[in-house]
């Protein structure tokens, strides 16, 4: 029986409080499928994002009692998006899991998700929320506009209310790893590759433990990425403002000469100066995000750099994955 390797990739920023509970959840549940599935074996990728807290010990530690217990260190904070970006290229199984490390991402969808993966109808399999419980309202509400609006004005369409949660083949993974530019939303990449994917609905869980570091700011900032990142839209802004301030220039000079009207007070000219004035300033704004993107896709810095892994402090040999093929 050929033998068959999953990869667990686990992003972590300061998680020290939530690992010691994800660690004994995810042995319970891998250990029942390996019992269940004999040819299925398990590593579990830690990515620790230059946490501030016990993180990294503690990851040392998993790794020196179970070999199956991998983990990279970056040398400093590079992102969520860095982190999962670093799992996958450094993942050698032939199905990858990315699941977050505070349990909100339920450890026991993995044998179903298996299940449908493994079958071959399927070469995805992720979670969806059927509710928002215990998300703030005001967050709740733009996350849903969110995906309303990305969703008219790009050619990629994002399931709603879907999460990172993901178990994907390899096929799927290379192919989400072929594209590699610096500004990264996964969530349009794993909708832009394409394949056939299984989404599971289940009810919004809790942390089992710690906080969470997306704030309303961060993810407010995270949205304007993915809908830059996946549509030109916000470009066209510029175009069809212009035309409309022109459209009523042109409308107010022939009433002028037309009706022979003086010209309106100070006060009516000031406040058309503004108006326009924001306008061109937050076009050149949307413009500007675009520019910043393209200077720093130019730049090709990497991605993130690692500072340590379970086999030591990386020597001679190239420290992120840029140009994998």
């Amino acid at each position: 029986m050929e033998k068959e390797l999953l990869t667990v990739i686990v992003p972590c920023y300061n998680e020290q409080e939530v690992l010691p509970f994800f660690r004994k959840e995810i042995l319970l549940v891998t250990e029942k499928m390996a019992k269940e599935h004999p040819c299925l074996e398990f590593e579990f990728l830690f990515i620790d994002d230059g946490s501030k807290d016990g993180t990294l010990d503690i990851l040392r530690k998993y790794s020196a009692e179970d070999s199956r217990f991998r983990y990279i260190s970056f040398s400093r904070n590079f992102g969520k998006e860095a982190g999962m970006l670093a799992g996958m290229e450094h993942s050698n199984g032939d199905y990858v899991v990315i699941m977050d490390a505070d349990l909100q991402h339920p450890p026991a969808f993995l044998p179903q998700m298996y299940e449908y993966v493994s079958s071959g109808e399927y070469d995805c399999a992720s979670t969806k929320r059927t509710s928002r419980k215990g998300e703030p309202k005001l967050l709740s509400f733009f996350s849903k506009s969110f995906y309303k609006v990305i969703n008219k004005i790009s050619q990629t369409h994002i399931e709603e209310s879907t999460s990172d949660f993901r178990f994907m083949t390899r096929q799927m993974v290379d192919a989400i790893l072929s594209m590699q530019e610096y500004n990264r939303f996964s969530k349009g990449i794993f909708s832009w590759v394409g394949f056939r994917t299984k989404y599971i609905e289940y009810e919004n869980v809790e942390r089992a433990a710690g906080t969470t570091t997306w704030s309303f700011w961060k993810l407010l900032l995270y949205s304007f990425e993915g809908i830059t990142a996946f549509s030109t839209a916000p470009l066209y802004l510029a175009v069809i403002m212009g035309l409309v301030f022109l459209v009523l220039a042109i409308a107010m000079a022939v009433k002028t000469l037309i009706c022979g009207e003086e010209m309106w007070g100070t006060p009516l000219i000031v406040t058309l100066v503004c108006l326009i004035g924001g306008i061109q300033l937050f076009c050149m704004g949307v413009m500007g995000q675009y520019l910043a993107k393209t200077y720093m896709e130019v730049k090709d810095r990497p991605k993130y750099i690692i500072g340590e892994t379970e086999r030591g402090t990386p020597r001679g040999e190239s420290q992120t994955r840029r140009n994998k093929s």
